[in-house]
């Protein structure tokens, strides 16, 4: 995972170098995104048939042709290709990685297995952003040295997992593709889920494709260990938030989450505005806490809920879900800050964030109400 965000500190020195604008960036950023949806949705329920150690293997060993393809490139042609060769590896391993890490849990403790994926889905993107943002500093060759050492990492990552013990074996040489599905009995949990956590992930898509660009343009900061820790920050945080979504129930921390979420939104609202690195700064914190905890209760509530044989298709209809939150507005913003500016374009973002968040926690909030009296009503009954 931490492979996919290599090129988030790098996106203003590849504008600079070959000329891009704001658009062509958040477009590069978003078909890592589309590679990911096609996979997950084609290749989600490979590892319940297959097993989770081939299709994880074969996600590393994609993620390191990936950053052998960016490394080399010198045009938008490789750059484009990597990038959803990137979304290849993400989408294989974030659905069977997720079922991975569950499968070692038992019944009882299935949502500190939740927990656990996640976090070390987050903790890979934050040390992907971070470890590119140093060595783009330190480095001679900032667009190769990253991919480079990941490309090691991720051989060193190959040869641990061919000697795990412990993963899903085969169910059935027998795959086809065929389309996700989400059982019937937690489609109304699925919906929320996807709802709260893409809200969280849309605003994250965001910061992710444009940071740089606006610590660049606007703040004229030019230090890639800045760029990537604005990033590194959300997925550090949201790893602290799903632990903190452990404390509590999956309801009550999905209506915290989505409330953290429109106060991220007004919160990044005044980054922009006022040109503040203190307020961007504070938002990836309130962003990362608050998604962590709607992405936990989203785990919790659908893959956590299912047998064994259903739980990859339906962790990668669920990260399916929240990529199509993650892309859509990234490009949203990239074409308005072709006829406006980026920060008008983030405003605009901002507000539809904001009024989404509100509408959802209002949502969870009745819900919640709801299941209350019927709990009351039938304890009366009896």
């Amino acid at each position: 995972m931490a492979a996919t965000t290599l090129p988030t500190p790098l996106y203003d020195l590849y504008a600079k170098r070959f000329g891009f604008h704001t658009l062509t960036i958040t477009v590069l950023f978003a078909v890592y995104a589309v590679g990911v949806v096609l996979t997950l949705v084609l290749f989600g329920q490979l590892s319940d048939t297959i097993g989770r150690r081939p299709v994880m293997l074969s996600a590393v060993v994609i993620s390191v042709a990936s950053s052998l393809i960016l490394a080399a490139a010198q045009g938008l042609g490789l750059l484009l290709l990597g990038r959803v060769v990137s979304g290849l590896a993400a989408g294989l391993m974030t659905g069977a990685g997720t079922a991975a890490v569950i499968d070692l849990f038992p019944p009882d403790r299935r949502g500190a297995g939740s927990t656990l994926a996640v976090a070390a889905n987050t903790g890979g993107l934050a040390l992907g952003t971070l470890f590119a943002g140093v060595l783009a500093d330190l480095a001679s060759h900032p667009l190769v040295t990253p991919y480079l050492a990941q490309a090691v990492l991720g051989v060193l990552a190959c040869v641990g997992l061919l000697g795990a013990p412990g993963y899903q074996a085969a169910v059935s040489g027998n795959f086809r593709l065929s389309r996700l599905r989400v059982p019937a009995a937690i489609r109304g949990s699925y919906v929320r889920a996807v709802l709260s956590g893409g809200a969280a992930f849309a605003v994250t898509g965001v910061l992710t494709s444009v940071s740089a660009l606006f610590l660049l343009t606007v703040l004229h900061d030019t230090s890639r260990v800045l760029a990537g820790s604005v990033v590194a920050i959300v997925f550090i945080f949201m790893a602290g938030g799903q632990l903190a979504a452990r404390r509590t129930t999956p309801h009550l921390a999905m209506l915290a989450g989505c409330a953290g979420l429109a106060l991220s939104g007004v919160v990044l609202l005044l980054a922009l505005t006022l040109h503040s690195l203190a307020a961007l700064l504070i938002a990836a914190v309130a962003l990362g806490t608050s998604g962590g905890m709607c992405i936990n209760a989203g785990v919790a509530t659908t893959a956590g809920r299912v047998r064994e044989n259903q739980r990859g298709g339906v962790s990668s209809a669920y990260f399916a879900g929240l990529y199509v939150f993650l892309a859509c507005p990234a490009v949203g913003v990239g074409l308005i800050a072709a006829h406006t500016t980026l920060v008008t374009a983030g405003v605009i973002f901002c507000v539809v964030v904001i009024a989404l968040a509100i509408a959802i926690t209002g949502f969870e909030f009745s819900q919640g109400r709801s299941a209350a009296v019927t709990e009351r009503a039938e304890h009366h009954r009896e």
